[in-house]
């Protein structure tokens, strides 16, 4: 009798180990796979303060500069653009972040040209509004190659944890995918070419 009560005991131990085991496995990559959904909502974030800062400049350039119609128009269009893409954390594919990162690269391109456009105007230049914009487009920048890179850095520990072992079974049993990488831009391999 005694026997079999030392049994019972080792398998119902062995029993809240191995349940303990895969617990702690499947919550660890959950809290992987969330950290990334919030990286990802970083990323989202710091674009939309970008888009949201795109009004106020365009209507600032405009104030000066109203006949460069062509470029306050595209600028518009591409921040339309990149308004109608949206991509949830849960549908995270090589080819969603391609197509946000083109119209985020289409937009880039617009803002650069209205930049641009207020270079030829030297009044547009020296407004304080315009220059108060232009400096929190810039930091934003910056904060969007921060977001960027977290979100790579959040990705690659997922991934890392989904493909070590064990974790790989227990991945593949629920259903946790690889999530894709920001990467460069098209074109970006290569420096700029700057002529005096």
């Amino acid at each position: 009798m005694k026997k079999g009560w030392i049994v019972l005991g080792v398998v119902v131990l062995g029993v809240l180990l191995a349940y303990g085991w895969v617990k702690g496995t499947y919550n660890g990559l959950v809290a992987a796979e969330e950290q990334v959904s919030k990286a990802w909502a970083d990323v989202e974030s710091t674009y939309q303060r970008r888009a949201d800062l795109i009004p106020n400049l365009v209507e600032t350039v405009k104030g000066y500069a109203s006949h460069e119609k062509e470029v306050l128009t595209g600028v518009t269009e591409a921040r339309a653009r990149v308004g109608q893409i949206t991509v949830r954390a849960d549908q995270l594919t090589p080819e969603a972040i391609r197509r946000f990162q083109d119209a985020q690269q289409g937009l880039s391109g617009a803002l650069s040209r209205l930049l641009a456009v207020a270079e030829r105007y030297p009044d547009l230049k020296a407004s304080q509004n315009f220059l108060g914009l232009q400096t929190q487009l810039e930091g934003t920048e910056n904060r969007i190659n921060v977001a960027r890179n977290r979100f790579n850095e959040a990705a690659r520990a997922y991934n890392t944890r989904i493909r070590s072992f064990p974790a790989n079974f227990f991945a593949r049993a629920f259903g946790f995918g690889p999530k894709p990488y920001f990467e460069a831009d098209k074109g970006a391999e290569q420096a700029p070419r700057v002529k005096f």
